[in-house]
């Protein structure tokens, strides 16, 4: 009796262990929890690969795949693929897990409260009502919480209630938003490990009005109307006045070997210069795109470095953050850490000094042959924005053959 007691328990604890990991695959609605009310919903997958769950972040087209999941009784941690982002959750349920989402910081992390439910939308379906029409592009402004202005292009997509699409500002892209329309209200969102958002409004007389949340940051107003025209003033970082254009910069890459534009690699190349960080998602859909056409392209006589300026000067903490940038897009060309904060007001004299304010990331740089800065492009927009996307890899392109004639 003892023995089959004691097997009894074994075999039941054995369920009981399977069970806690036997969670619904298929589509979750996650949602980060702001102390105003307001919280930010996106969209989950889970899929079972032998013993463990994978999960997957979805916004519209995109599905990022979280591989580093840790396991330990009741409880997963789930690093997302990129950034220093993480969920840690408790399940609760086969259909339900509770915990915490937490993003790294200069000075501190930030944790906002999270739960996820399976087989739910990201926005419960409402009556439609007298469906409004917001295909098309619209001109935007933002209010900051000082009050300042900032302007915005709004690009979207509609089908029934459906609304995709992205928001572009001066500095990049909010990538790939996805939302709904009910009576006189829309709703958009969200998230990809870094970016946190939700979009709120109402439309009244043909125009749009309503807030902006940002992951725990305080909303902003916004409102817009349709303006097939608008455009936007991209900001300017130029070569400074009397400086002859040519840069010179030596940085360690992320196995610490110093690498230097005299270097011979980089003789009688054009080279592209990528001004990032691995805390911005825009980097993100730049490295993307930069390692691709560097694999395809190299033979051109082309090079690329990617310049990195990050959360903090901890060599070990910024060495991690950039290494998975470089695994997850197999970048083949040099990353370089250059030791200086994003934060820091001296950022561009302690690293390029031949030039104006560095003023957004990602910046690209495109150097002659002969080492002269030709161009420098601040902005880049991401696959989520659609034609723009593709406006920008044609330019690039445009700028590389002529830079190699």
């Amino acid at each position: 009796m003892r023995k089959y007691g004691f097997l009894s328990i074994l075999t039941l604890f054995s369920l009981f262990c399977n069970a806690q990991f036997n969670l619904q695959p298929g589509k979750w609605k996650g949602t980060l929890q702001r102390e105003d009310g307001h919280h930010i919903p996106f969209e989950l997958a889970i899929e079972k690969q032998g013993k463990k769950p994978v999960f997957y972040i979805v916004n519209d087209t995109e599905r990022m795949k979280t591989e580093d999941i840790v396991m330990s009784k009741d409880s997963i941690l789930i690093k997302m693929p990129v950034f220093e982002s993480y969920f840690r959750v408790k399940i609760i349920t086969k259909d339900s897990l509770n915990g915490v989402w937490i993003k790294g910081g200069s000075a501190k992390d930030l944790v906002m409260p999270f739960y996820a439910v399976s087989g739910v939308s990201r926005f419960p379906k409402k009556a439609p009502g007298n469906l409004q029409q917001v295909a098309g592009k619209w001109k935007m402004e933002f209010t900051r919480v000082d009050q300042t202005k900032r302007p915005a292009i709004g690009e979207f997509s509609q089908q029934g209630q459906q609304i995709r699409g992205s928001v572009l500002t001066p500095a990049g892209d909010y990538r790939y938003l996805v939302g709904t329309l009910a009576a006189d209200s829309m709703f958009l969102s969200t998230f990809d490990g870094v970016h946190a958002l939700f979009f709120a409004a109402k439309i009244t007389n043909g125009a749009l009005r309503g807030n902006y949340y940002s992951s725990a940051s305080k909303p902003e107003p916004w409102v817009a109307v349709k303006d097939a025209n608008v455009t936007l003033d991209p900001p300017v970082t130029a070569v400074k006045e009397g400086s002859d254009g040519l840069l010179d910069f030596s940085f360690k890459d992320l196995d610490g070997n110093a690498v230097s534009l005299k270097d011979k690699r980089f003789k009688d190349k054009v080279v592209v210069l990528q001004l990032m960080g691995s805390w911005c998602p825009n980097c993100m859909d730049e490295m993307a795109f930069l390692s691709d056409y560097y694999r395809k392209n190299k033979n051109r006589g082309i090079e690329i470095i990617a310049l990195a300026y990050e959360l903090s000067t901890d060599k070990a903490r910024s060495r991690k953050s950039l290494k998975k940038f470089q695994q997850q897009f197999k970048v083949e060309y040099p990353m370089l850490n250059t030791g200086v904060t994003v934060g820091d007001p001296q950022r561009t004299e302690k690293t390029l000094p031949q030039l104006t304010q560095i003023k957004v990331f990602p910046t690209t740089i495109f150097l002659d042959k002969k080492g002269k800065v030709n161009k420098i492009n601040t902005s880049f927009y991401g696959p989520g924005t659609g034609k723009y996307h593709t406006e920008y890899k044609l330019e690039f392109e445009k700028t590389i053959t002529k830079l190699l004639e």
